[in-house]
């Protein structure tokens, strides 16, 4: 076997020569399936696109007529994947995670896995080598999820986790998926009132949804004085309430200014911490504006533009700390799973967005 470089260094195919470009900025990564000592070879069962990689593919291939061509989106992420060796989408540079069977361990890999292990990765197809081999033939182009045959490549570095048995294996992807928020709003409430003393009020921006209805229960379990759940549409209100995840819903465009900033305050903002989940652009300065002082903003959404978010901050003189949600944080996985199975709401919630998904009416 090989030389490899723990971090996929060696996977890198383009840009040529310079060895400074890591697999998530490359723009092409060898896809072959032989393993260096340290890595890894998955067959693949199904991919889970990211939400804002999909709504943006989806909305690019709308009909006039306002429906979606799902074979021009598989088209897509067959010419992505084919062209990239991983799966990234150009705009939003995002990707997802997969589920599959452990085909193959290197020697030396450290990630304590066994040939024939159910796993969900829990890195971002962005910078994971990815070879599909069935044209996505099960997949009709309209929803997140993408049965798919072919294989992937985890380095010395990535990380996987072994699904759990007491759980669908593509419910337990689609937590994983989203792992990393549940985590991360868990700690900065417990910062938050290790610093103030106070529980915080926490706002959730596309509360409905599978990031967001963690965050809620994150948040609650975690100790947070007060929940505000925004969402855009009453559908989504609806899925929320009676769900015990949100002390107050309310429906507000997250693009908004002002609207999002009277809607929280309404609810009893403005928040200490704001949670943005959605998957659209514009979100960050209304936002930040409807954050109390000394609050914290943790952006989520691989739409979110950090540079507009630097710099509306400074235009509005709010004295906030922001965060960027990387996906990981250590105990991630197992966090998540366990708000899923002890908390019936969020439960709910996602076992009806899959049942939707596989039956192609989500």
């Amino acid at each position: 076997m090989t030389a490899t470089s723990p971090v996929g260094l060696h996977r890198v195919l383009e840009p040529v020569g310079s060895g400074l470009t890591l697999p998530q900025a490359a723009q092409r990564l060898d896809d072959s399936p032989q393993i260096g000592a340290d890595e890894v070879r998955i067959d693949i069962e199904v991919l889970n696109l990211d939400a804002a990689s999909y709504r943006q593919m989806e909305g690019k291939h709308t009909r006039s007529d306002g429906t979606v061509d799902g074979a021009a989106v598989r088209a897509e992420v067959l010419e992505i994947v084919a062209s990239r060796g991983k799966m990234q989408n150009p705009v939003t540079g995002s990707g997802g995670m997969l589920i599959g069977r452990v085909a193959e361990v290197g020697p030396d890999s450290t990630l304590g896995l066994q040939p024939g292990d159910h796993v969900a990765t829990l890195v971002s197809l962005s910078l994971t080598p990815l070879r599909i081999t069935d044209g996505l033939a099960a997949w009709d182009g309209l929803g997140e999820r993408v049965p798919a045959k072919g294989h992937a490549i985890l380095f010395g570095r990535s990380i996987a986790a072994v699904l759990p048995e007491d759980l669908d294996a593509e419910l337990a992807l689609m937590v994983m998926d989203v792992c990393g928020a549940p985590a991360l709003v868990s700690r900065v409430v417990t910062e938050h009132r290790a610093r103030t003393g106070q529980d915080p009020v926490v706002t959730v921006l596309g509360g409905a949804g599978k990031s967001g209805s963690l965050s809620l229960a994150a948040a609650a379990d975690a100790g947070a004085a007060r929940r505000i759940a925004v969402v855009p549409l009453q559908r989504e209100a609806d899925l929320l309430q009676g769900t015990g995840l949100a002390d107050s819903v309310v429906i507000a465009d997250a693009r908004s200014p002002l609207g999002l900033l009277a809607a929280v305050e309404q609810a009893g903002g403005p928040a200490d911490v704001t949670v943005v989940c959605v998957d659209v652009p514009g979100c960050e300065q209304p936002a930040i504006l409807s954050t109390a002082a000394g609050g914290t903003v943790i952006f989520f959404s691989m739409a979110t533009n950090f540079a507009a978010a630097a710099l509306g901050a400074e235009g509005l003189a709010a004295d906030v700390r922001m965060m960027i949600g990387n996906g990981y944080v250590p105990g991630h996985a197992d966090y998540a799973l366990e708000l899923l199975r002890n908390t019936p709401g969020v439960r709910a919630l996602f076992e009806s967005r899959l049942a939707g998904e596989q039956t192609g009416t989500s």
